[in-house]
């Protein structure tokens, strides 16, 4: 009789943790599908000259001009942002040394997942921008100076992918008390990442939005194997507010070969 009741509670606990997995993989589907044709919308809005969105576009860059001219402490600290502190230079730096620390922990699986997201997010920004080759705001007296094409925003972008992978990584290490409070850090991070930019005359808005919609799907469907192999070695998926491998608490993070 108890060895019945055992079985019947495991069958149910089975049953509840597959609903669980097939509702979070519908979300993550979901993700990665808004992400894609949002930004496959977005571009094809830009690609026509979509007036509406150009009219978004001029009066963002022309209004937030105006009050950076007048305001040189203001633009001093948005170049402080924009240049040293978000600087993809510098988030690239801190997603290398993350990576370096996984392979010292011999979270091997989970070092490459953070390498192959940061350097495919940064050459499918460039190779974007350079299919698109749209020319950055051209604004009198301008505050800020930026190479290359503008869409989608390289700035916007890294912080996207970067603060994706810092958060899915470390996740599980943040005391659950904060872990809201550093998702939130992040997320206001990317967001401001992205208005430095337009209110530095360097980006359209729309640039910004494609940075981000384009990071998200990287970030997306690059965790997406990293699930399947989860999966495929009886670890199972985890709320992304755990991070990706939660495991990574533990001596040895990932299964023995």
């Amino acid at each position: 009789m108890l060895d019945r009741t055992t079985r019947r509670r495991a069958r149910e606990r089975r049953r509840q943790a597959d609903r669980r997995y097939g509702a979070r993989l519908l979300a993550a589907a979901a993700l990665a599908a808004v992400a894609v044709v949002g930004f496959a919308l977005l571009l094809i809005l830009v690609e026509s000259g979509w007036p509406p969105l150009w009219r978004l576009d001029t009066s963002a860059a022309r209004r937030l001009h105006v009050f950076a001219l007048s305001h040189h402490e203001w633009t001093a600290v948005l170049h402080l942002l924009s240049d040293r502190i978000w600087d993809p230079v510098t988030l690239r730096a801190a997603v290398a040394v993350l990576t370096a620390w996984l392979l010292y922990r011999r979270a091997w699986r989970l070092a490459a997942w953070a390498a192959v997201t940061a350097v495919t997010g940064g050459l499918v920004g460039l190779l974007t921008k350079a299919v698109v080759e749209r020319a950055r705001p051209a604004l009198p007296d301008p505050v800020a100076h930026a190479p290359g094409y503008s869409f989608p925003s390289g700035h916007a972008m890294t912080a996207t992918t970067s603060f994706a992978i810092l958060m899915l990584v470390l996740a599980p290490l943040l005391p659950r008390a904060w872990r809201i409070a550093c998702w939130c850090v992040a997320v206001l991070s990317v967001v401001g990442v992205g208005f430095t930019r337009v209110a530095l005359g360097v980006h359209w808005f729309s640039d910004v939005l494609g940075g981000w919609l384009l990071g998200l799907t990287v970030v997306a469907l690059t965790a997406w194997p990293f699930e399947a192999w989860r999966a495929d070695t009886g670890r199972g998926r985890t709320p992304v507010s755990r991070g990706l491998e939660p495991e990574l608490t533990e001596a040895t993070p990932e299964p023995p070969a």
